[in-house]
């Protein structure tokens, strides 16, 4: 430590140690300057009178608070949605169009209205008298087509341009006033518009060439406007004749040429999404060009097959490529570049007319597919949000704060969720991106983050991050879009939107056969009500039949009595496995006649029917008529495999091995995706899957042989996996409503009664003996079995008590209900459940005593239909003039399959043939 020296006096030292005090901490820690001395902040306004101080504190708290309220309304109109910002300039548009014309057309005056007159007519001269309509005309395009940016952007300009020629006109036309003339001279011609347009030519060339100069300029303008280039100019001109004469238009260029050629001129290279995905046959994105197979017998797009009428078509929004996104710097690239602000467009949307179409079926029946407009349309499509704009800055953000060369470049937004598409610089790894899901997660606080690395087709990492506002996917927006009316197969159902906003449809004839499996409230059941509508509406009951399992008995209620049913909906799940073993032996019989007739496909085989090429042999009474498709729908697998796992397994993989050809389709739906109900060989034989969101990720793998259904958000969000593609897509289902759903089956059931195949549920029980292992026990069963059935609780210790039995007798007589399917398995120390119902007590209690059942005990009461003597097929019939639906007992129609205890009439010698599916012999 230094020491002071001795001669010092007392102010040199107190004098250095301010000094070393002062220097030693020029700037605060922040690096601010000082504060100024004392004398400087006294000169600054220290020396003002006190009112003069009160007034100058007074004007600035005003500017504060004023400028604070400036900054805040600021900040929340940034926060605005981007269709709010423009439907708010629209309005002021609007607005200033009115005050224009109030003083322009009408006169008005006043202060206002002096100014805008100086400002109007002083910049466009006599040219202002047009200005209100034309900022009227801008303000209805800014909310009429707030999206279309790039046609707005072109009007704006042929605008522009033609004003500023036909001020030029003005002002030679008034002998070129100048403005020493004054400013009425300037108002009178063309204003300043029309000054800077004709002096400098008029000086250069003459006013005869100034003139013939800014008339081209006009017609440019004009071009630009009407989007016409100069060779299109006959066309229009004719186009312009032909409707004033009122004449039919020419041919001209096609709508594919004309937008081949925009595809062309425009900057961004338009990427078709359907050619990425023609491998796969299963789903279909885009529409085929008129002409190329679009029917199955030429016809045109949409067209039904026996009606001339074609459909009416539009642009369909898949064929749009990830809007583009400029980006903000690179992270780890050149220090100098500049941020600009991301601009994102998302794909825009278009409606369909609807359509009316009208089949004949076999005889005089006709058949009127229900009407589009039973299913009501959905929200339009949102472009974009100001969700978009933080996500793509947060994403940014992350890049850079973990030093990754990447940058955002588009985003594909979908009704669910956003994929934002990632490009990596050189010599970027991958799983650097992949490894900081967690922290993408945090940063645009969502939990549901899924990233796909690379996009499919695409030199890209797609991020998929859920959408704040979703949206609901119409049923009836997808069987409208072009790429469902392109395409008239019957087994066409609506599946929704995929994340680029295209619509997502597929042929379940393709597929061939169907997995569905989610949690409960995922989805599942919306999807399957989705695919029995559509094809509902798309096809009739000769081109496809149903059978329906619903173990539920909740699920599918309202497709009861549905004409494209050949048996009332099945709730027993030990008679829906019996129903897949008479599928077994219907395929059996289709391949017999496939290879009879020297057919590879069900498809083949019919068309040759309806061109007369398949004719019956010689002494042959057969009438050889087209095999409709058959889709088997099981709501809940599991039900069925924890009855009857061995059969039902052994049916379904029978089934989907072999029954493509034949033109018989399977849909397996579960909300129990567990190893046990979907097993190997299950999943071996069914290659189309749709994964709704899963508990974990073992029933992801289950599903879909992969992770990915386990993040899904929910609500219908799915991962479609078609036969023949590695990858799934991410789609949003198709939701259609209970109103919808009875609107479209009303249609249907009031045009045909459903006619049921007699032996699919069983028409004859073959007379028997009573079983050696009832024994003596045969009356004490029959009050067993009454007691049971009438009671609707199945309890050995009510046995007991009710019987005065012992508990070793009350529980065979149990085992011998159970073995006759009147009950359950055992479920512990619950009741088991009761299989037959009490209207059925008389059939059982005759089956137990080994009587003969006659056949119509074993019809449900109210199924229509005439019975065929010769054949015992059925046909389809109408009741008189009036169209009834079938009636039904109860929640379904009687199903003689619940109140059966086994099946005699599925002999193989006594099933007829398969042509008795269509009810023709």
């Amino acid at each position: 430590m230094a020491t002071r020296p001795s001669g010092a006096s007392a102010r040199p030292q107190t004098t250095t140690r301010s000094t070393s005090a002062r220097s030693a901490n020029p700037r605060s820690r922040t690096g601010t300057p000082r504060r100024a001395p004392r004398s400087s902040r006294r000169a600054k306004g220290g020396g003002m009178p006190f009112p003069l101080r009160a007034v100058r504190g007074a004007w600035l708290g005003v500017s504060h608070v004023a400028g604070s309220a400036v900054r805040k309304v600021g900040h929340s109109a940034a926060e605005l949605e981007p269709e709010h910002r423009r439907d708010g300039v629209g309005f002021l548009l609007i607005a200033v169009a009115i005050v224009v014309a109030a003083r322009e057309w009408w006169g008005f005056q006043g202060v206002i209205g002096d100014v805008v007159h100086a400002v109007a007519a002083g910049t466009f001269g006599r040219i202002a008298y047009a200005l209100p309509l034309v900022l009227l005309v801008f303000g209805l395009r800014l909310l009429r087509a707030p999206d279309d940016d790039a046609t707005t952007n072109r009007v704006v300009v042929g605008t522009l341009t033609l004003t500023f020629a036909a001020c030029g006109i003005a002002h030679l036309a008034d002998g070129i006033p100048t403005p020493p003339a004054g400013a009425d001279g300037m108002r009178a011609a063309g204003g300043i518009f029309g000054f800077l347009a004709s002096s400098p030519l008029a000086a250069a060339v003459s006013p005869v060439g100034a003139l013939v100069l800014l008339l081209m300029l006009g017609l440019f303008g004009l071009l630009v406007i009407t989007a016409t280039p100069v060779r299109m100019i006959p066309q229009r001109l004719r186009e312009v004749r032909d409707r004033i004469l009122g004449r039919a238009p020419a041919p001209t260029e096609t709508d594919d040429g004309a937008a081949t050629g925009a595809a062309k001129r425009s900057r961004r290279p338009v990427i078709d999404l359907a050619a990425k995905r023609d491998g796969d046959d299963a789903f279909e994105q885009a529409a085929e060009a008129p002409g190329e197979g679009a029917g199955r017998k030429g016809l045109r797009p949409g067209q039904r097959r026996p009606e001339p009428e074609p459909a009416i078509e539009s642009t369909d929004p898949t064929a749009h490529d990830a809007p583009p996104v400029e980006p903000a710097t690179r992270a780890g690239g050149g220090a100098g570049a500049g941020k600009r602000k991301a601009e994102l467009i998302a794909p825009p949307t278009s409606t369909l007319p609807l359509r009316g179409e009208q089949l004949s079926l076999a005889g005089d029946i006709a058949y009127v597919l229900p009407d589009n407009a039973l299913l009501a349309p959905g929200a339009p499509h949102k472009a974009r949000s100001a969700a978009n704009d933080r996500v793509v800055e947060s994403l940014t953000q992350v890049f850079e704060q973990f030093e990754i060369d990447a940058s955002v470049t588009g985003f594909s937004r979908g009704p669910t969720v956003t994929r934002y598409e990632v490009e990596l610089g050189l010599a970027t790894k991958v799983e650097r991106v992949t490894a900081l899901s967690k922290n993408i997660a945090y940063a645009v606080a969502s939990a549901d983050v899924r990233i796909l690395s690379p996009i499919p087709g695409k030199s890209a990492i797609g991020i998929e991050i859920p959408n704040t506002d979703r949206e609901t996917v119409s049923l009836g927006d997808v069987l409208r879009s072009q790429t469902a009316r392109a395409n008239d197969h019957p087994m066409v159902m609506g599946v929704g939107k995929d994340v680029e906003g295209g619509y997502v449809i597929a042929n379940l004839a393709k597929m061939p056969h169907l997995l569905v499996a989610g949690a409960t409230g995922a989805g599942k059941s919306s999807f399957v009500n989705s695919m029995i509508t559509s094809i509902l509406m798309r096809a009739t009951p000769e081109e496809v039949r149903m059978i329906l399992v619903d173990p539920k008995r909740v699920e599918l209620t309202a497709y009861e009595g549905i004409p494209h049913l050949i048996t009332p909906i099945i709730t027993n799940p030990k008679k829906a496995a019996e129903a897949l073993q008479w599928v077994v032996r219907e395929m059996d019989q289709r391949y017999d006649d496939l290879a009879s007739f020297g057919f590879k496909h069900i498809d083949d085989f019919n068309k040759a029917v309806r061109t007369g090429k398949v004719t019956p042999l010689p002494g042959s009474e057969r009438v050889i008529t087209p095999y409709p498709y058959l889709l088997i729908i099981v709501d809940e697998l599991a039900d069925l495999m924890m009855v009857a796992p061995r059969d039902v397994e052994e049916s379904i993989v029978r089934i989907t091995q072999l029954a493509r050809a034949a033109g018989i389709h399977l849909v397996l739906a579960t909300q129990r995706p567990s190893v046990d109900v979907v097993t190997g060989l299950i999943k071996a034989n069914v290659p189309s899957r749709m994964a709704f969101a899963t508990s974990s990720l073992a029933d992801s793998r289950v599903v879909l042989d992969q992770p990915g259904a386990e993040k899904l958000v929910g609500q219908g969000d799915a991962l479609f996996l078609p036969m023949g593609t590695s990858k799934p897509m991410r789609v949003q289902g198709a939701w259609v409503t209970e109103s919808e759903i009875h609107g479209v089956v009303k249609a249907v059931t009031l045009q045909l009664q459903p006619q049921y195949r007699e032996d699919v549920v069983v028409p004859v029980a073959a007379s028997r003996q009573v079983e050696d292992d009832i024994g003596d026990d045969l009356e004490v069963l029959l009050q067993a079995a009454e007691l049971v059935v009438t009671t609707q609780f199945g309890s050995t210790s009510m046995l007991q008590r009710k019987l005065r039995v012992g508990f070793a007798k009350a529980g065979r007589l149990m085992d011998l209900l159970e073995s006759r399917g009147i009950v359950g398995p055992s479920e512990g120390s619950k009741a088991r459940e009761v299989l037959v119902k009490p209207d059925d007590l008389p059939t059982t209690l005759a089956l137990l005593r080994g009587e003969d059942v006659p056949a119509e005990a074993w019809v449900p009461e109210g199924v229509p239909g005439v019975l065929d003597g010769d054949s015992g097929d059925t046909a389809y019939v109408l009741d008189g003039d009036a169209h009834t639906k079938a009636q039904a007992g109860g929640r379904y129609p009687s199903d003689p399959l619940a109140g059966s205890d086994d099946v005699p009439g599925w002999d193989e010698d006594e099933g007829g043939d398969a042509w008795e599916l269509t009810g023709r012999g």
